[in-house]
C-alpha cells in the first residue's frame, strides 16, 4: 500500500499558501482602493476651492496681488548690496564654505551608511522623532540642512559693509527663507509625516488638505479648534456688566466678590490689538477674576475692531477714550482718583495720557499706573523695527485702503517673529499630519484678531518705531498739547518679560530713564504673554525684584536682582495697597449697574464679540 502521508501534508500547505495569497490580494486591492479613493477625494477638495475661488475673483485677485508684490520687491536683492567689499575677502569667504562642504561630505561619505544611522546631532525640536536618527536617509537630509543652515546664517554675518540695520534684516529674512525650506516642511522629506499617513491609509494627508484649504478660505492659519470656546460661556466668563459704550470701547464693570474693596478702584486698558480676555480666559489663569477676589473694584475697557466708519481715528482719539474712562470711573463712584494698567500698545497710551494730564494739572486723577510689557523708547524695540521700513509702510498703506487693517496681517506679522514655532509648526501638524486641532484657550484668543484704524496704525509706526518722537519732549502733540514724559510723576509699577520678543527687556526698561515718580521694575520669566498671565496658583515660573533705590541700569538691576519662585502678581498688588489702602464697603455703586451706570448688558459686551 503506497504511503500518502507525503500527500497528506503537501495539500494543507498549498492550500494555505494559496489562502494567504488570496489574503494578501486583497488586502492589496484594498489599500489600493482606499488610496485611490484618497486621491480622488484630493482632487475633488482642489476642484472645489478652485471654482469658490474662481466665482467670486478671489482667485485671480490673488494672482495680481502676488505679482505685483512681487514686481515691486523685484529688486530685493539691491537693499542687501555691500557699499564696499573686498573682492578677495569674497573669494575667501567662498573657498571656505565649499572648502567645509567637501570636508562635510567627505566624512560622512567615507563612513558608509553606519555613519548616517547616528542621532541627529541637534537641539532642534523639529528633528527630534525618532525617524531623523534611525533611517540614514532622513539622518542625511537632516544633517544636510543643518550644515546648509549654519555656514548660510554665518555667511550673513560675516558679510562686511551693511548697516547694522540692514544686516539684521537680512540675518531675519535669511532665518526665516531658512525655516521655510526645512525638511521637516515638506511630507516627502518628514519620515513623520510619512509613517502617519502609512498608518493612515492617506486620512492624516486628506484631512490635513481639508484644513489647509479651510485656512485657506478664512486668510488665516488655524491654531486651535475654532468651536471650543464661547464668549462667555467657557471664555471670559468674570461676572459684570458693561456700564458705558462709545463709538471706540465699551467699559465693562467687574462683580465684586469680597465686602470690602479698595476705595481707589482700578482701570484696565488692554491693547486694542487684541481681544481684552487675555486677562480672562478661565477661572484658573483670570487676572481679572483673582484682581477682583483681592477686593479691587475693577474695570475693563473692550476697544472696539475698527470698520471703515474708524479710518481716522488717530491716536489722540485713543488717549480721550483713556481719560474718558478714568473720569467715569471717577464720577460713577465718587472718586477722586483711579488706578490704572495699561498692556502694550495701550501702555504706552497710558503714557501719553499721563504726560497730558500732567500738563493740564490734572495728574492727581490717576493714583498709580502699571505698565504691562510696554514701551515708550524704541530705540531698541527689536525685530517689530524691521517691519517699519519703506517698503512695509507701502504694503500697509494698501492693505488699508477699506479704511483700516485687517488684524489678520498684524497676526501674520507676530507669528513672523517666531514663524519656526507659530507658523511652520502648525503646517506640519495640522496640513502634514493631520492631527486634530487641540482645544487650548490661549491660541484661541491668538487667533481672535481685531482690525486697526488706518491712521492710527500708519502715524503709530511712522511716530514711534521710525520716529521715536515720544521720548522727545514736545515731539508730539496730543489734542494741540506738546507733551513731556519726564513730566510724569504718577507712581508706576513696570513690569517686563525676560523672553519678551515683542516688547523687548531692555526697550522697557527704558520707561525708568523717562518717567520722574516713583518706580518699582519687576522682570518675570517668560514672554509677552505668559510672562503676564501667570496665576500664584499655576507657580510656574519667577520673577525678579530688586530693592536697592540707586539702580540706574538694566545690567545693575540684574546683577543684584532676587528670584522669586512663581507669579509676581501678589508682590504687584501689595505695592497696589500701599498707594491706597482705604477701603469701603462693597455696597451701591461698587456693584455693577447700581449706581449712576445702568447696566447696558453683560459682561464681556458686544465689541469683543465684533469681526
Amino acid at each position: 500500500m503506497a504511503d500518502k502521508s507525503g500527500e497528506d501534508a503537501v495539500g494543507p500547505g498549498l492550500e494555505q499558501a494559496g489562502q494567504d495569497l488570496m489574503e494578501g490580494t486583497q488586502n492589496l486591492l484594498e489599500q489600493m482602493q482606499q488610496w485611490g479613493f484618497v486621491t480622488l477625494r484630493a482632487q475633488q477638495l482642489l476642484g472645489e476651492f478652485a471654482a469658490e475661488q474662481i466665482a467670486d475673483g478671489r482667485l485671480a485677485e490673488q494672482s495680481e496681488t502676488m505679482m505685483r508684490r512681487w514686481m515691486e520687491g523685484a529688486d530685493a536683492p539691491a537693499r542687501y548690496r555691500l557699499s564696499a567689499q573686498d573682492p578677495m575677502d569674497v573669494m575667501r569667504r567662498q573657498s571656505e564654505m565649499i572648502t567645509s562642504s567637501f570636508e562635510y561630505w567627505g566624512k560622512l561619505m567615507t563612513s558608509g551608511l553606519d555613519g548616517w544611522n547616528q542621532p541627529v546631532e541637534t537641539r532642534d525640536k523639529r528633528f527630534r522623532h525618532e525617524g531623523w536618527d534611525n533611517h540614514p536617509v532622513f539622518a542625511a537630509i537632516a544633517q544636510a540642512y543643518q550644515f546648509t543652515v549654519e555656514r548660510m546664517l554665518a555667511w550673513a554675518d560675516d558679510i562686511d559693509g551693511l548697516d547694522p540695520d540692514m544686516k539684521a534684516k537680512l540675518r531675519f529674512n535669511l532665518s526665516n527663507a531658512l525655516d521655510a525650506v526645512s525638511p521637516t516642511n515638506f511630507a516627502m522629506t518628514n519620515p513623520q509625516v510619512l509613517e502617519r499617513a502609512y498608518e493612515t491609509r492617506g486620512e492624516s494627508l486628506l484631512k490635513g488638505l481639508e484644513h489647509m484649504l479651510s485656512d485657506l478660505r478664512k486668510g488665516q492659519l488655524t491654531h486651535t479648534d475654532p468651536n471650543a470656546f464661547e464668549l462667555g460661556e467657557n471664555i471670559a466668563t468674570t461676572p459684570g456688566k458693561v456700564v458705558h459704550e462709545t463709538p471706540l470701547y465699551q467699559l465693562i464693570h467687574y462683580t465684586p466678590t469680597t465686602d470690602k474693596v479698595l476705595k481707589t478702584p482700578l482701570v484696565v486698558f488692554p491693547p486694542w490689538i487684541n481681544r481684552f480676555y487675555i486677562l480672562d480666559l478661565n477661572e484658573k489663569k483670570s487676572f481679572v477674576k483673582w484682581v477682583v477676589d483681592q477686593g479691587v473694584s475693577l474695570f475693563m475697557v473692550s476697544w472696539k475692531s475698527a470698520d471703515a466708519s474708524m479710518a481716522d481715528v488717530e491716536w489722540d482719539d485713543y488717549v480721550a477714550a483713556q481719560i474718558d474712562a478714568i473720569d467715569t470711573i471717577r464720577d460713577a463712584l465718587g472718586v477722586e482718583q483711579v488706578h490704572t494698567i495699561g498692556y502694550c500698545v495701550a501702555g504706552t497710551t497710558l503714557a501719553a495720557t499721563l504726560a497730558l494730564l500732567a500738563e493740564r494739572d490734572e495728574a492727581d486723577k490717576v493714583a498709580s499706573a502699571t505698565f504691562f510689557t510696554a514701551q515708550v523708547d524704541f530705540e531698541e524695540a527689536g525685530d517689530l523695527l524691521l517691519f517699519t521700513g519703506d517698503e512695509h509702510m507701502q504694503l500697509v498703506e494698501q492693505l488699508s485702503e477699506p479704511g483700516y487693517l485687517d488684524g489678520r496681517y498684524m497676526a501674520a506679522t507676530f507669528n513672523m517673529l517666531r514663524g519656526r514655532d507659530l507658523i511652520w509648526n502648525y503646517v506640519v501638524t495640522n496640513y502634514l499630519l493631520g492631527e486634530d486641532y487641540p482645544a487650548f484657550d490661549l491660541l484661541h484668543w491668538n487667533g481672535d484678531t481685531t482690525n486697526l484704524p488706518r491712521k492710527w496704525h500708519r502715524s503709530y509706526l511712522d511716530d514711534l518705531y521710525r520716529g521715536n518722537k515720544l521720548v522727545s519732549p514736545g515731539a508730539i502733540r496730543i489734542d494741540g498739547t506738546p507733551i513731556d514724559l519726564g513730566k510724569i510723576e504718577t507712581p508706576a509699577y513696570i513690569q517686563a518679560g525676560k523672553e519678551d520678543h515683542i516688547a523687548p527687556l531692555a526697550s522697557v526698561w527704558k520707561l525708568m530713564d523717562h518717567l520722574s515718580g516713583e518706580k518699582r521694575f519687576v522682570l518675570a520669566g517668560s514672554g509677552h504673554i505668559a510672562g503676564v498671565v501667570n496665576p500664584p496658583a499655576a507657580e510656574k515660573y519667577q520673577h525678579w525684584t530688586n530693592e536697592d533705590a540707586g539702580v540706574e541700569t538694566l545690567e545693575e538691576f540684574i546683577a543684584g536682582a532676587s528670584e522669586t519662585k512663581g507669579s509676581w502678581w501678589p508682590d504687584w498688588i501689595k505695592w497696589l495697597r500701599d498707594q491706597a489702602p482705604e477701603e469701603v464697603p462693597a455696597k451701591g455703586g461698587r456693584k455693577p449697574g447700581k449706581g449712576k451706570l445702568k447696566a447696558i448688558e453683560d459682561a464681556p459686551g458686544r465689541y469683543v464679540k465684533s469681526r
